[in-house]
């Protein structure tokens, strides 16, 4: 037997190895089989993030992912079962199965799409500051030895550690639980000021009215998604396809109206 013979034999095996080492993985990937035959989708929240997922004055969890997550849960005919979780643990508490997705104002990081298995984006944020309406700052550069305040282990804690410049001028960070703490230090007069996702600013200060104002400048621009363990392509693909569905025929644009006054989200746009 010739050594070419033998090394095209030798290929035509590798390639045989690795089409079924595929479908071993395709076959292995049953995540959406799984949430389907227990009838429910767990998604895991920041049960204090107004106005994507936040607790109602009837203790009841609320909010426009939430909205969009039982329509697609309605959709693929599974329950949504809301699952609140310490947000600095998120991760953790994805990949040991306590929930099925995270699905809360995600925003969309390098970090998480080599840690988790992202849709694509939804809407787009910003990180701001927001200071007291009548607080003499103006721009980053006016809080220059100031206090601010931002929630743990979130997006604004990435986007302030890459603006290095801005960081090492401010006198103290601290990092609290949730943005609703956040924002509640900042009406006390505890802090100077806060760094938090546009979103959740704008909602805050149209529901509280005068009192608070968002600065010109921004930290970081963002997007969010739905976060998915690694493995699980299967779970992600059909919540992704039911969204993308629901964009096409409205049904996304008509919550998102609901919510914000206008249509802000991105899919298929």
């Amino acid at each position: 037997m010739s050594r070419r013979f033998i090394a095209i034999l030798l290929m035509v095996a590798l390639l045989l190895s690795l089409g079924l080492a595929g479908c071993q993985d395709s076959q292995s990937d049953n995540s959406w089989k799984k949430v389907q035959d227990k009838g429910e989708l767990v998604l895991g929240l920041d049960d204090a993030f107004p106005p994507m997922g936040f607790r109602d004055d009837s203790n009841n969890i609320v909010g426009f992912d939430i909205d969009v997550a039982t329509e697609v849960c309605k959709r693929l005919d599974i329950t949504l079962k809301l699952q609140p979780i310490d947000w600095s643990q998120k991760i953790n508490e994805l990949n040991t199965g306590l929930v099925d997705c995270l699905w809360n104002g995600f925003t969309i990081t390098e970090e998480r799409q080599n840690e988790t298995n992202l849709t694509t984006a939804y809407m787009k944020n910003r990180q701001v500051i927001v200071v007291l309406a009548d607080a003499p700052y103006q721009t980053l550069a006016d809080l220059a030895g100031k206090k601010l305040v931002l929630q743990a282990e979130s997006s604004a804690a990435d986007a302030l550690a890459s603006a290095t410049a801005f960081k090492d001028s401010l006198a103290e960070v601290v990092e609290l639980d949730d943005n609703v703490a956040a924002l509640m230090d900042l009406e006390a007069k505890a802090t100077d000021a806060i760094l938090i996702d546009e979103i959740v600013a704008n909602y805050y200060i149209q529901k509280k009215g005068a009192g608070f104002r968002v600065l010109n400048e921004s930290l970081a621009d963002e997007e969010y998604g739905v976060g998915f363990r690694k493995a699980d392509q299967a779970l992600r693909d059909k919540v992704q396809e039911t969204l993308e569905a629901m964009a096409k025929d409205g049904k996304l644009a008509e919550i998102s109206t609901t919510w914000f006054g206008k249509d802000v989200t991105t899919i298929s746009k």
